[in-house]
């Protein structure tokens, strides 16, 4: 099964799967991240607190769960700064953040779920979440060798490039922040679905060589080594079908340039905005949009969920023939994340990065 993980911080816990053994009763009392303060630009550790909270017992419909680990996603700091566009609420000042985790039940006041039982939900940045049944979702145990694998990016990946980018056999892809969670996952499943060649940009000389050595991209560039554009007519010099967009700015830019006649482009992220307290224009003039009838499509993945059920076998399919290669980046500590959350943004890791929070 290809799937790799890298710790960055040291740690004495076991990785068996006596690690997630249920818990015998709920906890008094847990830690949470709050945001402390709306930044002004990129925020600052300053931004955040850690607090330390009582945790009650269920109440009648509710359920408590440990959390084991949660994803980290730097879409994050577009709710942190005010209105981001995005169809989810923002952060509000002296509240807990949120985000996706996978956790074990270890108390139950309702019959739909019971103790020690494997859930993912959206009440991450804390280390126990207390809510209703209906906010949790049951997963299998037994899927993957990791619970911290319920948290990758691959579906939305799948979405980005069946639905909003119609993907067809014999395409030529582009993915930009090639190396990242989603980036990865992108050109990886478009390659299994038939792209005929696959390119990909990153941020240093390692993370392109990682692209092409260890995930199977036909190419790849930095995207600091001069003009976007020119990099990528270097790579596709037939011209781009598809571009998986997750940065804007100057990238999006050199793909509409680039991009054949019909082309089209998945827009799934933006890390040209959440990089930088001023951002680059965007798309610029859309008279090629035009002269080359391009379809530009944003996409949510709450709006393509039914594609779980299609996805989960196939990508489990694929981790057990090693088509695939799922990479985490492993945090341990919840007082870790906000650090890491601005690490992330700032192109600190590969694949996918998630906080170990149970100890």
């Amino acid at each position: 099964m290809s799937t790799t993980s890298k710790r960055i911080a040291p740690s004495v816990e076991s990785e068996s799967e006596s690690e997630y053994a249920p818990s015998r009763r709920a906890p008094r009392t847990g830690l949470e991240v709050r945001l402390a303060a709306r930044p002004d630009g990129l925020p600052a550790l300053g931004d955040f607190d850690l607090a330390e909270v009582a945790v009650p017992d269920p109440a009648p419909g509710q359920v408590l769960v440990r959390n084991l680990f949660m994803s980290l996603d730097p879409g994050m700091l577009m709710l942190m700064t005010g209105e981001s566009g995005l169809p989810m609420p923002r952060y509000e000042i002296g509240e807990v953040m949120y985000g996706d985790a996978v956790g074990e039940v270890v108390a139950s006041a309702d019959p739909s779920l019971g103790e020690g039982d494997l859930v993912v939900h959206r009440m991450g940045w804390r280390e126990y979440a207390l809510a209703p049944a209906g906010a949790y979702r049951r997963v299998d145990k037994d899927a993957y060798p990791t619970p911290s694998t319920h948290l990758g990016f691959g579906l939305v990946a799948y979405v980005g490039l069946m639905d909003a980018a119609r993907l067809r056999p014999g395409d030529t892809v582009f993915v930009s922040s090639a190396a990242g969670a989603t980036g990865s996952m992108a050109g990886q499943i478009a390659r299994l679905k038939g792209a005929a060649r696959v390119i990909g940009s990153a941020g240093s000389p390692a993370k392109v060589a990682h692209l092409t050595e260890k995930l199977g991209f036909d190419a790849a560039f930095d995207y600091h080594d001069g003009p976007v554009v020119d990099r990528l007519r270097e790579a596709a010099p037939d011209g781009i079908d598809v571009y998986f967009d997750n940065v804007g700015g100057e990238q999006l830019r050199a793909a509409i340039e680039v991009m054949n006649v019909h082309g089209r482009i998945a827009v799934c992220g933006a890390l040209n905005r959440q990089r930088t307290a001023r951002p680059d224009d965007g798309p610029g003039d859309l008279l090629a949009v035009l002269g080359k009838r391009l379809t530009i499509r944003g996409f949510t993945l709450g709006d393509h969920l039914e594609r779980a059920a299609e996805f989960g076998p196939q990508f489990r399919a694929w981790l057990r023939d090693g088509a695939i290669v799922h990479e985490e980046t492993v945090i341990d500590g919840l007082a870790e994340a906000p650090r890491t959350l601005l690490d992330l943004v700032g192109g600190a890791y590969t694949g996918k990065t998630v906080v170990r929070i149970a100890s």
